[in-house]
């Protein structure tokens, strides 16, 4: 048809793209397949399978390893994804560290570094950022520009229209209006930011505890309390980019806070982030309360209390629960998610001791009565998060052969 694009819906070379991509999700998923094995689970025939293998080993995107052994007949030659073919890398920033990682295109972490921030220079973020990415890829053995996209995680979410950070006053040298303009300077690779939690929950959907969950919520209890919404498959993100900040949401037991945004706290926060474990912890007669940041002295709190059957242990394990279900409660009557995922060190630690005081005060909280569960991506779950949507745009772009 005079004026159709080669790329039209339906014609051979975008029917040839998706069977392309169909075989290199397959071997991304179940790891090297042979022509036969590739050619059943995408139904295509063996000729076509063929020449399906011959073109994407043209291209570099999958590589010839190995052969079958142990059946019948001649071994079969086998198929992997190229990992060279592309590189992906993520970022994890809070105000003492960044924490980098380079990943190639099949999701294997090949290099990681940690840059130590504190007390830095507040108008350094830009080095700081090249310096930790460049940690990571010198650690992978590739350079800065074999990098195709990074995605940093950061607290508070950027503004769509004004480009700034929100939501994280803690996080010094990341609110300048100019800052996004400097670091896509100086970095070659196309870059995009999100929010921490919320790369948690892209971890958690696709490693972890709401794998095959479309609707969840996730509540995330570290440095501070936030939650991602997970509606129809999709991060619900908000119109600045705000939604899920629930450590501001005014809850019942706690003072009302005014101005939180320059207080950076709220209600939510005031009742059940890690800060108040220690006081808990007294008033309940807890004598020998750890030293640290609050985290790590709630987190140790926490795992004692989960361990001990008497005591003022059970009691502080008690009055927590109650905090994070007043909370949780106004998420599940606004939002009526079939899964909660608890995670952070803070709730971590808790366990399932944690988990079960929570899903029996939420019962009567909540005309709902949502699953509760704990995170299962323990190991740097925002930097797991942020490698994942790196490496799913990646693939977007290297994996399509209709061009």
């Amino acid at each position: 048809m005079a004026g159709t694009s080669g790329n039209t819906p339906g014609t051979p070379r975008v029917l040839r793209a998706m069977n392309d991509r169909a075989a290199l999700d397959l071997l991304l998923e179940h790891g090297p397949l042979s022509r036969t094995r590739i050619g059943k689970l995408t139904g295509l025939s063996k000729p076509t399978a063929s020449q399906l293998l011959a073109r994407l080993e043209a291209a570099g995107l999958v590589v010839a390893t190995g052969t079958t052994e142990g059946r019948p007949g001649p071994n079969a030659q086998l198929y992997a994804v190229n990992a060279r073919a592309a590189y992906a890398a993520g970022l994890d920033v809070n105000p003492r560290r960044i924490r980098a990682a380079v990943a190639d295109v099949t999701g294997a972490v090949a290099g990681e570094f940690e840059l130590a921030t504190p007390g830095r220079p507040a108008d350094g973020v830009v080095r700081q950022v090249t310096e930790a990415l460049d940690g990571a890829v010198k650690a992978a053995g590739i350079t800065r520009g074999e990098v195709h996209r990074l995605v940093i995680g950061t607290p508070g979410a950027f503004d769509p229209s004004t480009g700034r950070l929100r939501y994280a006053s803690h996080l010094p040298g990341w609110h300048s209006p100019t800052l996004l303009d400097e670091l896509a300077a100086a970095l070659p690779m196309p870059v995009e930011y999100e929010n921490d939690v919320n790369l948690v929950a892209v971890a958690e959907q696709r490693l972890g505890a709401a794998r095959g969950h479309e609707d969840f919520v996730l509540l995330w209890n570290e440095e501070g309390l936030g939650a991602a919404l997970v509606l129809g498959g999709r991060l619900h993100r908000g119109f600045t980019g705000g939604a899920g900040e629930v450590g501001f949401l005014p809850v019942p037991g706690a003072p009302l806070v005014r101005h939180v945004t320059k207080a950076n706290s709220g209600g939510f926060q005031e009742l059940a982030g890690a800060q108040v474990l220690p006081r808990l912890a007294r008033e309940y007669g807890v004598e020998d309360i750890p030293r640290g940041e609050y985290a790590e002295v709630a987190a140790e709190l926490l795992r004692r209390a989960a361990h001990a059957a008497s005591g003022p242990y059970p009691r502080l394990l008690d009055a927590f629960a109650t905090g994070l279900a007043t909370g949780l409660a106004s998420l599940v009557a606004v939002l009526d998610p079939e899964l909660v995922v608890l995670s952070g060190e803070v709730i971590v630690a808790g366990g399932e001791p944690l988990r079960e005081r929570v899903q029996a005060e939420l019962a009567e909280l909540a005309a709902s009565r949502p699953r509760l569960v704990i995170g299962g991506v323990r190991q740097h779950p925002v930097l797991r998060g942020a490698l994942e949507s790196a490496l799913a745009a990646t693939r977007d772009d290297v994996f399509d052969t209709s061009r």
